[in-house]
């Protein structure tokens, strides 16, 4: 048996293992209905939807899905911001035994139509503001089915009537003609509910999703991602979240994005698990999320390291009551310690770094939310997670505690493998082992620090670099808000460290001045050589820094030099 030095640091109440029966991913949601109807699943700005509604709505979409032809095995395409429909769509096609194919609502034509053909979904359920693209690659992708929904219909009362108001006057309406194979959820959904179908689910073989993540290699690939992987993992994040497992108690603050992996397991999939009710923001707006918390009283609001820099460095978030808030897990990029401590004391609910990958449903680890945590450490395994740390070169040996490597984990999250990828599925799967593409060092009680992506790492006259550890001393200087570092050409160290500096509102800064503060805190090698101040970052819908863009820009402006 295999030690676990970590399971001794659990919060009480979170166990070793799960011993649950594997189960499709849509029981959660029948499971939620049968026990509390009535109960309020979701609230959109004025509108709130009950369980039971949600739960008629998904067996309603699913019967009119295999009215279409769509069956087991089939792809369907959803092109949905946090609206109501994409709860419905999503569990519906579940419930048919589809697979699910989440699409970014950013996507441009081309990135469409690269993820409609890789998945070859035939069928996309999309709002009517973004059916442009998909009209522009219909032919291409071979879509036969466009189901189109609208905001509006998810409103009510004045609301209702001003919404599309509001979007003719921004110039963001958009008339869909009536088309061969293009159907509205207005028409086709009458509010009947048909009872689920039957339709037999092997939860450990079948496929739910098709998680599309550039992995640890570029081109977009699609995990493949079964039932029961993303149902356990929904399991473990609530055992983490809330060991007594509260039925129907909690309340879910659902801005992190739904296509986004992360925000469909830790926000989604574990809202309904637990019954909670979940508030639905299409988008991050600061002062729009910090008046909802007031509002509607979240206590869970997991999101990534940029919402909670925007919070805490709002000149009106002390105006308001955010205190409802309990526990926040952050996740999509590292969570510098300084946000941590000012969110902490801003709203007195506990914040916590977690880590994950696509690859892995997402979630492997997280620091305990109420018990011993350790700064820089992204926390311990999960229940029924295991995790080693290899070496670089053949990530085959495993290392000693302290050392440096690759990090590798296994679990019951951990995918199938990428979607007709046979050979990168053989590059990052070994037996049941996961590469993660993570530089990382575990400690002698389990503790995993991970210091970056193997393709980030700074290689500067022969020493290794790693970006986080010098972001890490950039977000405490009192002026910085935001900040990234990557590593440029250089002909005498091969490559030396350039810092990109967002500073707070109203704050005045030199380049001196941020490298001298560097120096202060990080040894000689590691300080930023070069200071280019923004007033933002290049970042994923989720809020992840996008580094290789920074690095490519750099690249492209010295090749013009």
């Amino acid at each position: 048996m295999v030690e676990r030095p970590w399971l001794k640091h659990y919060d009480p109440g979170v166990p070793a293992d799960i011993t649950h029966e594997p189960f499709p991913l849509f029981q959660m949601l029948e499971d939620a209905a049968a026990k509390h109807p009535d109960r309020v699943c979701t609230v959109f700005f004025n509108r709130e939807r009950t369980y039971r509604e949600i739960n008629g709505l998904a067996n309603e979409f699913a019967a009119f899905l295999k009215g279409l032809g769509v069956g087991k095995g089939d792809r369907v395409a959803l092109l949905l911001p946090n609206v109501p429909q994409f709860i419905y769509a999503y569990y519906g096609a579940l419930k048919l035994g589809a697979i699910v194919v989440p699409c970014n609502p950013m996507y441009v034509e081309r990135e469409l139509a690269f993820q409609l053909k890789d998945s070859g979904a035939r069928t996309i359920v999309t709002l009517d503001m973004f059916y442009p693209t998909v009209r522009a690659v219909r032919e291409e992708a071979g879509l036969e089915h466009i189901i189109v929904t609208t905001v509006a219909e998810e409103l009510s009362g004045v609301l209702k009537l001003l919404f599309p108001l509001r979007m003719r006057l921004q110039g963001n309406a958009v008339k869909v003609p009536r088309e061969e194979g293009v159907y509205f959820t207005s028409e086709v959904l009458k509010g009947i509910d048909p009872g689920p179908p039957e339709v037999e689910i092997d939860p450990l073989e079948d496929l739910a999703l098709l998680q599309y993540t550039g992995g640890t290699t570029g081109t977009p690939k699609g995990a493949m991602l079964t039932h029961w992987n993303l149902a356990v993992n929904t399991i473990q994040s609530t055992l983490w979240m809330i060991a007594d497992q509260p039925d129907g108690h909690e309340r879910m603050l659902a801005v992190l994005p739904f296509f986004h992996v992360y925000g469909m397991t830790v926000v989604l999939n574990l809202g309904l698990y637990v019954a909670a009710t979940v508030i639905l923001l299409p988008r991050f707006e600061i002062e729009q999320v910090i008046a909802t918390i007031q509002r509607h009283k979240p206590t869970l609001f997991p999101g990534a390291p940029t919402m909670y820099v925007g919070i805490i460095n709002h000149p009106k978030a002390r105006n308001y009551d955010l205190s409802s808030i309990k526990a926040c897990i952050s996740g999509s990029a590292p969570l510098p310690v300084e946000v941590q401590r000012r969110f902490e004391e801003l709203t007195r609910g506990k914040l916590v770094e977690g880590y994950g990958l696509t690859e892995a449903s997402p979630v492997t680890h997280c620091n305990p939310i109420y018990g011993k945590r350790v700064e820089g450490s992204i926390g311990l395994a999960f229940p029924s997670t295991y995790a080693k740390i290899v070496d670089l070169e053949t990530g085959e040996k495993e290392l000693p505690p302290g050392e440096i490597g690759e990090l590798a984990v296994k679990g019951p999250q951990v995918m199938k493998g990428y979607w007709n990828r046979p050979e990168e599925t053989e590059a990052v799967l070994r037996g049941e082992w996961l590469l993660t593409g993570d530089i990382a060092k575990m400690d002698e009680e389990g503790w995993v620090y991970i210091l970056d992506r193997k393709k980030d790492m700074i290689i500067a006259g022969g020493f290794n670099i790693y970006p986080r550890e010098v972001e890490e001393v950039l977000y405490t200087h009192p002026k910085v808000q935001e900040a990234a570092v990557v590593g440029v050409p250089d002909e005498y160290r091969g490559e030396t460290v350039k810092a990109y500096v967002v500073l707070k509102e109203g704050e005045t800064a030199t380049a001196e001045e941020i490298i001298s503060y560097c120096r202060e805190h990080l040894a000689r090698y590691k300080v930023p050589r070069l200071v280019e101040f923004r007033d933002e970052l290049p970042k994923t819908f989720v809020g992840k820094v996008l580094r290789r863009v920074l690095a490519e820009e750099e690249k492209r402006a010295q090749r013009e030099a």
